[in-house]
């Protein structure tokens, strides 16, 4: 029973990594946004940025927002209740003036005590209202945009300079209803903006696995209908489905239970489509300490826990018949999470088992591991470089320690992550531990 057991696991770390990579390779692609400006309406954009205790990484978000050219957009900060000085910098950088105005309420959000428009910036709110979390601070910012599409971002998210064009253009399909863009690592930058690898070991995994995860499994799974988790640091969605669908849950994953509830309604409107959009991209500051990146992906894997109590029952009727059902629930938790113990185990068995054919087979699942584990990660090199990722002499050879000591020591760490935040998800699932901002003053006058 363990060697048939062994066997299947093998098989499913195998082929659906394999079917990612390949999947993901960009000559294979039939979706290709235009990079120069096609002859079309400027489409309205509202960007929404929820801020809670956000003091020290403001300053940069408001430069972030007015270098962008385009036009047709408004950008709404909502001060979820901080208990910082949040709204005194708000109010410093943009002069704010209170603004009267009715609009209808059509999301539950907690009440809203003041609205300003920025004296500064015409085109620049902000609402000042009762903390609820993100996603009702995001509910509250749906209700007050007048746009057509609305673009959700973390507080210490940067866009590039031509990503709201690009997304305008994808969104020229009256069929896309929702998108992800491609997210890098802030402080994987150097001072003109390019990628940089000279940084501390533990910004470098970050740097690279986002690579991974955006470039290969994203890319795939957007192909496959079955991207589930459009990411809360850069997202867009069409307002109107939005209202439809009744806008953000309070949940643990507000971004991954907003995907999957796209995704049902894409089911029933077989026209509709979710997007991931590579060449639209956004920065966003990682951890630096590793207590904080515990803290961030115990609560990213206590929110994926979450998400799938919440659909279990949906996502179980149709495992083998939607994509979404069998990704989700195959892949990411099966072979993504109960897997993890699996290979813990594995590693046990090795020092204790005498079993010669469970030996081997336990030897040939972590050569294997690692050496697909390897080839995902030079498929991610290449598909960062066709998107434009520029790698220095110097960059190369710290770009192959890190993937060196990505296989040999970030893999484990990753595995304690998910093992850890799937046991305490029982034990305590609403403790956010919010991630430390690090304050850091970055040059982005043009950001490509």
């Amino acid at each position: 029973m363990m060697f048939y057991l062994i066997l299947i696991v093998i098989a499913l770390c195998t082929l659906l990594p394999l079917l990612h990579m390949c999947n993901a390779l960009p000559f294979l692609s039939k979706r290709k946004v235009p990079l120069n400006k096609l002859n079309c309406k400027d489409k309205g954009i509202s960007i929404l940025i929820p801020c809670y205790n956000e003091e020290r990484i403001l300053d940069l978000t408001i430069r972030g927002m007015n270098r962008l050219e385009y036009q047709n957009k408004e950008v709404i900060y909502i001060n979820d209740g901080s208990i910082d000085q949040t709204m005194y910098t708000l109010h410093t950088l943009l002069d704010l003036k209170p603004l009267k105005m009715n609009y209808s309420s059509t999301l539950d959000h907690m009440p809203i005590r003041f609205i300003y428009q920025s004296s500064l910036f015409p085109n620049v709110y902000v609402i000042d209202k009762l903390n609820g979390g993100k996603a009702d601070s995001l509910n509250a910012g749906i209700d007050f945009a007048s746009k057509e599409l609305i673009i959700t971002l973390d507080a210490d998210s940067i866009l590039a300079d031509n990503s709201l064009e690009i997304i305008n253009q994808a969104f020229q399909d009256p069929n896309v209803v929702a998108a992800g863009g491609m997210v890098h690592i802030l402080q994987g930058r150097n001072e003109k903006f390019s990628l940089s690898f000279k940084q501390k070991h533990i910004i470098r995994f970050q740097i690279f696995e986002y690579f991974k995860g955006f470039y290969i499994y994203k890319s795939s799974l957007a192909k496959l209908n079955a991207l589930a988790i459009i990411s809360g640091a850069f997202g867009v969605f069409d307002k109107k489905t939005l209202l439809t669908i009744g806008g953000y849950r309070k949940t643990l994953g507000e971004d991954i239970d907003i995907t999957l509830r796209f995704q049902y309604y894409i089911q029933k409107h077989r026209d509709k489509k979710v997007l991931f959009i590579p060449e639209a991209v956004c920065y966003t500051e990682c951890p630096e300490k590793w207590t904080d990146l515990f803290k961030q992906r115990i609560r990213w894997q206590k929110a994926f826990v979450d998400c799938v109590f919440r659909f279990a029952g949906s996502l179980v009727r149709s495992v083998f018949t939607k994509q979404l059902s069998f990704f989700f629930l195959i892949e990411a938790f099966v072979v993504g999470t109960l897997a993890t113990y699996f290979t813990v185990v594995s590693l046990t068995l090795l020092c204790i088992v005498n079993e010669e054919n469970t030996i081997h087979l336990l030897w040939s699942y972590i050569l294997i591991s690692t050496l697909l584990n390897g080839i995902y990660s030079l498929t991610a090199v290449y598909i960062a470089r066709y998107h434009g990722q520029k790698f220095t002499h110097y960059d190369k050879l710290r770009l192959v320690n890190t993937i060196i000591l990505d296989l040999a020591i970030f893999r484990f760490i990753t595995f304690l992550f998910i093992m850890l935040g799937t046991i305490l998800y029982f034990f305590n699932k609403h403790d956010w531990n919010k991630v430390t901002r690090t304050g850091r003053v970055y040059q982005i006058e043009k950001v490509s």
